[in-house]
């Protein structure tokens, strides 16, 4: 056996190099499409009362860069890399080795020749997502508060005596969002958000190991 064949046979055992390995491809992924995101929320919070009136993409991403610099286009992104990790980690951790330990106790009979069906692989990526995005859910609502921060069209952020709020960082955007709106606002929108993450993660895993089945890949997400 060769030694990079004995690395990725130990590797496969480990939820936390899958976890590891999960966080770096999010991470990755992320800060190439940052500024989209900061781009998509600010259109979606735009409304005719706002000063500032995006005429879309391209013209949100040119006056952003104009008008607060090129470091706007990467505002919040720390909370996002850090959110990152328990996120993209924790499902790919998650999924791997809730599958592993179906197939390995066969509780209720679930798995059968040490394969899973359709419905027990989407279970399984629903639990990961919901996992996943609860843990860093307070680190998303955080991202969008600072990526709205500075912006003169958003209004809606607001601290208790309706002055808009500033923030100086990450940790001064956990601080003010607590003490003007309590610890439950840094969950606001999880339920909505979890009707569109969690079955998209599910179907995503589900799907990836069907096209990986008719390609004859062998190799696991976790390889």
């Amino acid at each position: 056996m060769s030694t990079c064949s004995f690395f990725a046979e130990e590797a496969q055992l480990t939820p936390l190099l899958r976890l590891g390995a999960g966080a770096c491809a999010g991470i990755i992924a992320m800060s190439a499409t940052y500024p989209m995101d900061l781009v998509r929320g600010r259109l979606t919070v735009q409304t005719e009362a706002s000063p500032q009136q995006y005429k879309g993409i391209f013209n949100a991403l040119s006056t952003v860069f104009r008008e607060e610099g090129a470091r706007a286009l990467y505002k919040g992104w720390l909370p996002s890399v850090i959110g990152v990790i328990p996120y993209v980690g924790l499902n790919f951790s998650v999924y791997e080795s809730l599958k592993d330990w179906l197939i390995q106790t066969k509780p209720l009979g679930i798995a059968q020749d040490s394969e899973l069906s359709v419905t027990t692989r989407l279970a399984c990526g629903a639990a990961a997502g919901t996992i996943g995005q609860t843990v860093a859910y307070p680190l998303d609502v955080i991202r969008r508060r600072m990526q709205m921060g500075g912006w003169k069209g958003a209004a809606s952020i607001v601290a208790a005596d309706g002055k808009g709020l500033e923030y100086t960082g990450m940790v001064d955007a956990f601080r003010k969002t607590v003490k003007y709106e309590g610890f439950g606002a840094l969950y606001k929108g999880l339920v909505p958000n979890s009707v569109k993450v969690v079955p998209s993660i599910a179907i995503a895993f589900v799907s990836y190991e069907m096209v990986k089945d008719v390609l004859g890949v062998e190799m696991r997400i976790s390889d």
